[in-house]
């Protein structure tokens, strides 16, 4: 297949390249695109060195994927003229993803509603994406009420500048500020800007793409978001109500067989989900899980993921590896 990668020196664009080879998808042909300081640079995939191209030219050249992460301006401009030219445009950014006619997509959860005149997807927001991971099996069985989460967040979250922030305020060098505050030793509870209702963006990406993504659009949730110095992926403490009643080990025979699902749960042995455990892993990682004895029908657990993997890159890729596999590109 011919394949298009835009954003391809990001963070989350190096990782697309790793795990397309990783996971061994069949690239007959690679495009490279980035921004306009980048035209020129050069990867390396699979052994082979490829150059960063102008994007236009790689619409041009009519890729049968293009996976996307540069931002949701450069997703807005440029990837209706891919999906003119019959590009599938798997989307990392927020541009797409609350637009009604536009899937949001989670394989293991929602795939099955693609088709071939589905030209734009949009991959969800990381933090979004390890949530909907375990509230979906759950729902099935329980019926989802309402739920609470908090986040804890990788500065890799930001990007290159943030992670380089935080090794310059280690290393005793002043940084290039990316956050508002310093963020080593510290824990910042903002993530993105703030909007009117007092809510960041992240938190109402979570709120609104939980929605979306379950097919839920009435359901009760809130959010908090923080971000934290660490680099291996992102944390959250969620607290779920259900419609229904349910047993601890309900809850942990359905994680048992959930695909993409790995529980870590054995409080004896001091076993449960951290970030240094899930980097360069694309399972979402769950623990911590006990009834919450304030609230009827209510339970509270901690779930983990690598956000560039299965939060962004590995969530992209498979959705490519779906479209292919049923025959939709």
């Amino acid at each position: 297949m011919k394949i298009a990668v835009v954003g391809a020196t990001g963070l989350v664009g190096n990782k697309m390249l790793q795990i397309l080879q990783e996971r061994n998808f069949p690239v007959k042909e690679l495009l490279l695109a980035a921004s306009e300081k980048s035209v020129g640079k050069s990867l390396i995939f699979k052994e082979k060195e490829y150059f960063v191209q102008h994007i236009e030219k790689v619409i041009s050249q009519k890729p049968d994927i293009a996976l996307f992460s540069a931002g949701g301006e450069v997703s807005k401009q440029f990837a209706p003229l891919f999906a003119q030219n019959g590009t599938f445009v798997i989307d990392n950014s927020s541009a797409w993803r609350m637009e009604k006619n536009i899937p949001l997509i989670v394989p293991e959860i929602n795939a099955e509603i693609l088709t071939k005149n589905d030209k734009i997807i949009a991959n969800p927001n990381c933090s979004t994406i390890q949530l909907v991971m375990i509230l979906a099996p759950l729902h099935k069985k329980f019926s989802l009420k309402r739920i609470v989460v908090s986040t804890y967040q990788s500065v890799t979250g930001t990007g290159m500048k943030a992670v380089r922030q935080l090794e310059d305020e280690r290393n005793g060098i002043s940084p290039t500020m990316i956050y508002p505050h310093k963020i080593d030793k510290n824990c910042i509870p903002q993530c993105d800007v703030f909007t009117e209702n007092g809510y960041t963006k992240e938190e109402m990406k979570i709120i609104n793409e939980t929605r979306k993504i379950l097919n839920l659009p009435e359901l009760q949730i809130t959010a908090t978001t923080a971000r934290i110095p660490v680099l291996g992926g992102h944390s959250e403490s969620v607290n779920i109500e259900f419609e229904k009643d349910f047993s601890i080990s309900e809850i942990f025979e359905i994680f048992s067989k959930t695909q993409g699902v790995v529980l870590q749960d054995n409080i004896s042995q001091n076993i449960y989900p951290m970030p240094l455990l899930s980097a360069e892993r694309d399972e979402v990682f769950v623990g911590r899980i006990r009834k919450d004895f304030s609230q009827k029908n209510s339970l509270n657990l901690w779930v983990v993921a690598d956000n560039l993997r299965k939060g962004a890159a590995t969530n992209a890729v498979q959705i490519a590896e779906y479209l292919l596999e049923n025959h939709l590109v």
